[in-house]
């Protein structure tokens, strides 16, 4: 099978345990005004590949992985798109022992497709966008009913979870919406780990090539003293 991959990271060390071989998928729905991978928007483009080639790719450090307790983690744009694309590439890589992580915003509604993929995802790295509904649609172009609705699925079905947020000032730090994400966190028996995004602007250059306006321009990083003040709130 083929998908549209917008680029691979060999030695990713932050988007799940251990050394990552992490495959950026190209393609996404949501506009969020942050986006620091603007280029991965647009859909049906990208370097096509097969499932074939990346398992050989990857192979070539699964001494890497295996040692560092490592795997591999497919993101985004959004790897829900290519969800049969990714199944495929997932099974194959069960076949090797090899862990399998999912970075996604869960945005796309549950299907047949999705819910069979999620049987060979041993993690899933959900990217919560906003947990006010009128805010995530200001912020993303779109509800956070899928989001959160996927979320309540992966903690029914028993799949380990690293609940992750992007830290925004002015956008997703108010105390009060981090108090409810924190409600809705504790609803769930599947969470492994809630990490805290600091919010950066390194990606903006890309929607200026683009020829998009980037309406975060005059937003400031989060400080040191923010950052903690967010992961107390959450109880990190």
């Amino acid at each position: 099978m083929i998908g549209n991959i917008h680029s691979i990271e060999s030695f990713g060390t932050v988007d799940g345990p251990g050394i990552r071989f992490v495959i950026f998928m190209q393609g996404c729905t949501l506009k969020c005004k942050y986006c620091h991978n603007r280029d991965t928007w647009k859909l049906n483009s990208g370097n096509r590949m097969s499932t074939d080639e990346l398992v050989k790719e990857i192979l070539n450090y699964e001494t890497y992985i295996d040692n560092s307790g490592g795997g591999v983690t497919v993101s985004g744009g959004e790897p829900l798109l290519q969800a049969e694309f990714v199944t495929e590439l997932f099974k194959k890589l069960k076949d090797f022992g090899i862990h399998t992580a999912l970075d996604t915003a869960g945005s796309i509604p549950l299907s047949p497709t999705i819910k069979e993929l999620l049987k060979y995802t041993d993690l899933v790295l959900l990217d919560i966008k906003h947990i006010d509904d009128e805010k995530s649609i200001n912020l993303t172009g779109f509800s956070n009913k899928n989001n959160l609705e996927f979320a309540k699925y992966l903690n029914n079905v028993n799949i380990p979870v690293w609940i992750r947020q992007v830290l925004v000032p002015g956008y997703t730090d108010d105390k009060f919406d981090l108090q409810k994400l924190k409600s809705f966190i504790n609803t769930l028996s599947n969470v492994e780990k809630v990490e805290i995004l600091p919010y950066h602007n390194l990606g903006k250059f890309k929607w200026k090539e683009l020829g998009d306006i980037y309406e975060l321009e005059n937003v400031v990083p989060p400080t040191f003293e923010e950052v903690k003040k967010a992961e107390q709130i959450l109880g990190i």
